[in-house]
């Protein structure tokens, strides 16, 4: 056999034995491997029983746990529980043994009451036994004798009579004027509250004085397409930091200070954007007006009035007068005419409206000619108002009768609202200068210690020296007070002036 043959047998054997030696190895390496796998899954299956096992221990521990606790308050809510039924029992016999004192104070009162029914019986057959003994003895029956003694009474006393007859007018006058005092009072202190008036101001107030110049823009163009598309007056330098905006009519006023305030808001000032703002700023008033005419009439509880007519009426938003805003004056007519009219058995629904509606002609009176009680009645005729409620309104200034107890409500409900402290800015003034004037004209004269006017200036309180004038000298005093309050002032109604002359005198025992 040639050597190269050998050669080629014995590689091709020592490549079979290698071949079946690597798969032998391979084998045995994978089955190696098999074995560990098991062995860690095994590891693991027991550890998750031994966690399982831990977890089911602790969840009994817990159930036990909250058993004990449930049976701890069930316990104790029956221990509760038996308490109370105890404290019950033991009422119940507190109550029957009440309930047994009462029945037999009850057939007490009753045996009383049969008493005294029989003791009253008795005296009135021997009162009528009395009257007829007199009756045979004086030989008048008892009507005839009261009339005579009437007579005698009328004939002996008639001057006492009568001054006693005027003591009774005059104790009735005070006691009505009291009564209605009384109801006023009631109406102004449930209103303390109400809505404060709000001042139209026709200021708009800028960032920087620096913008004024926008707004006039070149050769004063912007200022002028803002006047002519709104109808006020531009007043750039009355004041820095502002610009003031003049005009007559309180709507175009406001609907020029929403346009100007969206115009720097912007920054762009221009003829053609000033149109369009204030086009937009006449729908936003418009808006305005139509929101404080529901929320007036809601507020005044006045429903089902017509939209224009609330339209018309929320114009009063923007008006005031004396700085009191009439609309919410209005208001505060409405909740006033609406408790007294309650008080004296009026209709409080068209005393509400009366008043809520009195003023709605001062929303055109620059328009239409006529006072604005004329003009107001025109539009409420117009939109169909019950006529109630136009008699109610139009003798606010007393320009109409008064024809129903309504009108005469909402013209105190218009006193009270303008009149009271602290509503219109001039008519504080006024109400502090006449308290100041009536007791200078007490304080100035001799004898006066002190001297308080009280009750809104419809009353001054005169403390004099006891020691310095007699009760007849007091007398005068008071008689000259009100005489020179006569001359020197001014005022509706009457003012009662109030001499207090006393003597204190102070010991000690010891």
């Amino acid at each position: 056999m040639p050597q190269s043959l050998v050669f080629a047998v014995l590689l091709v054997g020592a490549l079979f034995l290698g071949t079946v030696i690597g798969y032998a190895a391979r084998y045995l390496y994978a089955q190696s491997r098999h074995n560990s796998l098991e062995l860690k899954l095994k590891e693991r299956e027991i550890a998750a029983e031994k966690k399982a096992l831990s977890i089911v221990e602790e969840a009994e521990a817990k159930a036990e746990k909250i058993e004990n606790e449930a049976k701890t308050e069930r316990k104790h809510l029956e221990e509760k529980l038996e308490q109370k039924e105890d404290r019950l029992s033991k009422r119940e016999e507190v109550l029957d043994g009440r309930q047994i004192d009462l029945e037999s104070q009850k057939e007490d009162l009753r045996s009383k009451v049969e008493q005294i029914k029989s003791i009253k019986l008795q005296l009135d057959e021997r009162k009528d036994d009395i009257d007829k003994k007199i009756a045979e003895v004086v030989g008048l029956s008892k009507e005839e004798a009261f009339e005579q003694l009437i007579t005698k009474v009328e004939n002996e006393r008639a001057e006492d009579l009568g001054i006693r007859l005027v003591k009774l007018d005059r104790f009735a006058e005070e006691q009505y004027e009291a009564k209605a005092q009384n109801i006023l009072l009631a109406a102004i202190h449930r209103l303390g509250n109400t809505m404060a008036p709000s001042l139209m101001t026709a200021h708009v107030e800028i960032p920087s004085d620096d913008l004024k110049g926008k707004v006039i823009g070149k050769e004063g163009r912007n200022v002028r397409a803002f006047e002519h598309a709104t109808g006020v007056d531009v007043l750039i330098d009355e004041s820095p930091g502002y610009i003031v905006l003049s005009s007559f009519d309180p709507i175009r006023r406001e609907i020029a200070r929403v346009a100007l305030e969206i115009l720097l808001k912007d920054g762009r000032i221009q003829p053609a954007k000033i149109e369009e703002v204030v086009e937009k700023a006449r729908t936003e008033v418009a808006k305005t007006v139509r929101a404080m005419g529901e929320k007036a009439c809601y507020e005044a509880n006045v429903p089902n009035l017509h939209p224009d007519l609330v339209m018309i009426l929320g114009r009063l938003h923007f008006r005031t007068s004396y700085g009191q805003n009439v609309l919410w004056h209005s208001v505060e007519m409405a909740h006033i005419a609406s408790i007294i009219a309650e008080e004296v058995g009026a209709d409080p629904a068209i005393a509400r409206a009366g008043a809520l509606l009195h003023d709605i002609g001062k929303t055109v009176s620059h328009e239409v000619a006529g006072t604005h009680v004329e003009i107001g009645i025109r539009i409420l005729e117009k939109y169909g108002v019950d006529e109630k409620v136009i008699h109610a309104m139009r003798a606010h200034h007393e320009e109409y009768p008064y024809d129903t107890p309504e009108s005469i409500i909402v013209q105190v409900a218009d006193a009270i609202s303008g009149g009271r402290p602290g509503a219109r800015r001039d008519s504080l003034e006024n109400y502090i200068k006449r308290l100041s004037d009536l007791e200078n004209i007490a304080t100035s004269l001799v004898g006066v210690e002190k001297a308080f006017a009280i009750a809104a200036g419809r009353e001054i309180r005169v403390l004099v020296n006891p020691t310095a004038l007699n009760d007849f000298e007091t007398n005068t005093l008071a008689r000259t007070i009100a005489t020179n309050i006569e001359a020197q002032l001014r005022y509706p109604g009457e003012i009662k002036v109030h001499v207090i002359r006393e003597t204190r005198v102070i010991s000690y025992a010891r």
